[in-house]
């Protein structure tokens, strides 16, 4: 903040030692003081805005695991690594997926459980970097922002806490993606979990996986289908660490 300290001693201290008697000298003009506040405004803002919110509190020490190495059978297609995703860019350097070490236990706990029934967890995305959060943040409309399909920063998201995944089925005997009412990442009603429309199989994919997981202690984000919270998600704090310090780690 010493920028900003510096921005308001500059209005202008020099002119009051050189020439009291003139107000010109003492006080700034309209134009540069009007400049003067807007830059003191957006130096507020980004500070504001420039690291994950401030947290007060008891909370549990975080222990993140790559969630392929407990089970290599749940599939990964991060698509935040690539260019299919609703920013058009990668926003990951490495297609890995991190869960806090209870969350990931019990995704293990839901893919078991899948396979007797001839299916396997894809995951899309799990813990969130806050930085990425900050992005998504800044290119959304506000309706998207209003609708929730992006989390704001200034609250974080529960994936930058490492405790929500999001993913959908794969079918093990073909190994393809299962049909699900909507794409991920679609911002439309039919990523509504209770949307009623689309095939029959479509929905009775979804309502599968979304049985699943509650069986294990993950609940359904209102606006996505494909997203889940894990129950312990408030006793985490937020993140920002790169994948690629998380992956460096034995």
């Amino acid at each position: 903040m010493v920028h900003i300290r510096h921005l308001i001693s500059s209005v202008d201290t020099s002119a009051r030692e050189r020439d009291f008697k003139n107000p010109n000298l003492f006080f700034p003009s309209a134009p540069r003081l009007r400049f003067q506040l807007l830059a003191l405004s957006l130096l507020l803002l980004a500070g504001f805005q420039s690291g994950p919110p401030k947290e007060s509190g008891d909370f549990r020490q975080s222990d993140l695991v790559e969630i392929t190495r407990l089970d290599p059978s749940i599939r990964l297609d991060i698509r935040y690594a690539t260019t299919n995703n609703f920013v058009h860019r990668p926003v990951y350097r490495q297609a890995l997926a991190f869960l806090q070490r209870p969350a990931a236990e019990a995704l293990v706990r839901v893919n078991a459980g899948l396979k007797p029934k001839g299916y396997g967890l894809l995951v899309f995305d799990a813990y969130r970097p806050w930085s990425v959060t900050k992005i998504f943040w800044d290119m959304a409309s506000e309706e998207e922002r209003k609708i929730g399909f992006v989390a704001n920063p200034q609250k974080s998201s529960r994936h930058n806490r490492a405790c929500a995944v999001d993913l959908s089925l794969y079918d093990s005997q073909t190994g393809l993606e299962v049909p699900m009412p909507s794409i991920f990442d679609e911002f439309s009603e039919r990523a509504f979990p209770k949307y009623g429309g689309g095939s029959a199989k479509a929905r009775t994919m979804r309502d599968l996986l979304r049985v699943a997981m509650e069986a294990e202690g993950y609940t359904v984000y209102e606006s996505e289908w494909w997203h889940f919270d894990y129950r312990n998600w408030r006793q985490y704090r937020t993140l920002d660490v790169p994948f690629e310090e998380l992956s460096e780690k034995p």
